[in-house]
C-alpha cells in the first residue's frame, strides 16, 4: 500500500530580505533534497489559514492534517491538554500558561530564556501551590509552554476573552496587550500574582546570577474547550503517527487518533535531533501507511528574527529530515511526500502571517511540473492554487488535486 509523509517545517516561509540579496531563507538556504522532490513533483500553493482566523500554528496545523478550522477549531490550549494527558470536561477552560521575562511594562521574551523544562516544572509546581485551588490547576509541559485549567470556566465565558500571543509581542508594552473582554479580570489578576511571586524563587535568582533570562511572569492565552473531530482514519481510512517535540501538535494527533512518537532529543528548538525524528518516522511506516513529521526550529528562529539560525534550521531540516526519506525510498514508488511550512513566521516581523505557503508533492501518480527549486518565488509559477489548505490531505492521499484547487 501507497505510504504517505507528511513533512513540516514550521514557519520556513519569509520575505525577502536586503541583507540576503532579496531572497528569502529557503532561497538562500542550501536544500537540494527539497530541491530534487520540485524537479521530480510539483508546487503549489495553499491557504493554510482561513480568512478572518488567527495565523496561529493551531489553525495551520488543523488545515494541513486534512480539518477545517472553521468547522473544527476551539482553541489551542485543549489541544496541548489532550497530550498532557488533561481530560476537558464540557464546560470546563484550558488556557496556555507561558513563562516570560517581564522587564518593567515591557515582554522582553516569550520564552524566558527557553527556559529548561525541569527548571520550569518546579516553577509551575510552586505557581500551582501558591495560585491554583479547586478551580485552578497548572500543569507542567516542556520548555515554557505549560497549561492553565479553569473548571466550569465556560460558565464565566472565559472562552470568549480577547488574548494575545506573546510571541506577538515581544518587545511591547504589558499593559497594553493584557487580556479584554468578559471576565478577563480573573485572567489578569492571576498573571499580575505570578509576577509577584516568581521574581523571588531560588530557580529565578540563580537565572539572574548567570544573566539568564528570568521566568518572573506567566502569561495566559490559546485559550478554549475540549474539542470534537472525526479520527483521521474514520476520515481518511488510514492508520498513521505523530513525531513532534510540540505539545500542540502531539496532542492533536491525540485527538485525531494517530499515534504519538516520543522521540529522544526532540527539543522544539534549534538543537532538536532532527536525525532522530526522521529514522522513527521511517520506522513508523512499517506498521503505519501515513506519518507526520513536524520540526519546530525554523519558526522559533522567525520568532527571534534570527536569520542565521533561520537558515540552519532550513538546512539541517533539508538534510537530516527529507534526506533520509529520499534515501529509504530511492528505487521505489509505493510513496507520497508532501513538504511545506505550515505558516509564513518573516524575520522582520518575528511572527506568524496567514499569506498562502509554497508546497511540493512528489511520488506516486504525481506528474512532474518543471520546478528549480523549491522556494516561495518558484511555488508562485505553479498553477496548484488550494485556497482551502485543508484539501492538501486529499491531494497528499488521493494523489491528485481535489475540490477547489486551480489546476
Amino acid at each position: 500500500m501507497t505510504k504517505h509523509i507528511l513533512l513540516v517545517g514550521d514557519g520556513m516561509a519569509d520575505y525577502p530580505i536586503e541583507e540576503l540579496g532579496m531572497r528569502t531563507p529557503l532561497e538562500a538556504a542550501r536544500t537540494p533534497n527539497l530541491d530534487f522532490l520540485a524537479k521530480s513533483g510539483t508546487l503549489g500553493i495553499a491557504k493554510t489559514i482561513p480568512d478572518k482566523m488567527t495565523p496561529a500554528s493551531d489553525v495551520a496545523n488543523l488545515s494541513i492534517l486534512g480539518y477545517d478550522p472553521k468547522k473544527y477549531y476551539s482553541g489551542r490550549a485543549p489541544l496541548e491538554a489532550a497530550n498532557l494527558g488533561i481530560e476537558l470536561e464540557e464546560d470546563d477552560v484550558a488556557f496556555r500558561c507561558n513563562l516570560i521575562t517581564a522587564e518593567g511594562d515591557t515582554l522582553l521574551d516569550y520564552s524566558a530564556g527557553h527556559i529548561k523544562t525541569a527548571e520550569a516544572e518546579k516553577l509551575i509546581k510552586f505557581i500551582d501551590q501558591k495560585l491554583g485551588n479547586n478551580k485552578l490547576r497548572f500543569f507542567s509541559g516542556i520548555s515554557y509552554r505549560h497549561l492553565l485549567l479553569v473548571k466550569r470556566g465556560a460558565e464565566l465565558k472565559l472562552q470568549n476573552l480577547k488574548c494575545i500571543a506573546p510571541h506577538d509581542i515581544s518587545g511591547q508594552s504589558i499593559k497594553r496587550n493584557l487580556p479584554s473582554g468578559e471576565s478577563a479580570e480573573m485572567i489578569i489578576k492571576l498573571m499580575r500574582d505570578s509576577s509577584e511571586i516568581l521574581p523571588g524563587h531560588e530557580i529565578n535568582q540563580v537565572r539572574v546570577d548567570l544573566k539568564e533570562n528570568p521566568a518572573n511572569m506567566i502569561w495566559l492565552w490559546g485559550q478554549g474547550v475540549k474539542p470534537q473531530m472525526p479520527s483521521f482514519k474514520d476520515k481518511f481510512g488510514l492508520t498513521g503517527s505523530v513525531i513532534s517535540a510540540v505539545d500542540l501538535i502531539k496532542g492533536l494527533g491525540r485527538i485525531l487518533g494517530l499515534e504519538v512518537i516520543n522521540v529522544p532529543g526532540a527539543t522544539g528548538y534549534y538543537d532538536t535531533d532532527y536525525e532522530a525524528k526522521a529514522q522513527a518516522a521511517i520506522k513508523t511506516l512499517k506498521k503505519h501507511d501515513f506519518v507526520f513529521v513536524h520540526v519546530e526550529a525554523p519558526d522559533e528562529a522567525g520568532h527571534n528574527g534570527d536569520l542565521r539560525e533561520k537558515i540552519t534550521a532550513i538546512e539541517r531540516f533539508d538534510q537530516l529530515v527529507v534526506g533520509p526519506f529520499l534515501e529509504y525510498f530511492k528505487g521505489k514508488n509505493d510513496f507520497r511526500v508532501m513538504v511545506l511550512p505550515d505558516h509564513a513566521t518573516p524575520l522582520s516581523l518575528k511572527t506568524h502571517t496567514p499569506d498562502a505557503i509554497p508546497f511540493i508533492i512528489c511520488g506516486k501518480d504525481i506528474t512532474g511540473g518543471d520546478f528549480s527549486n523549491y522556494s516561495e518565488k518558484e511555488a508562485q509559477k505553479s498553477k496548484i492554487f488550494f485556497e482551502h489548505g485543508y484539501q492538501l490531505m486529499d491531494y497528499l492521499i488521493q494523489g491528485a488535486p481535489k475540490g477547489e484547487a486551480d489546476v
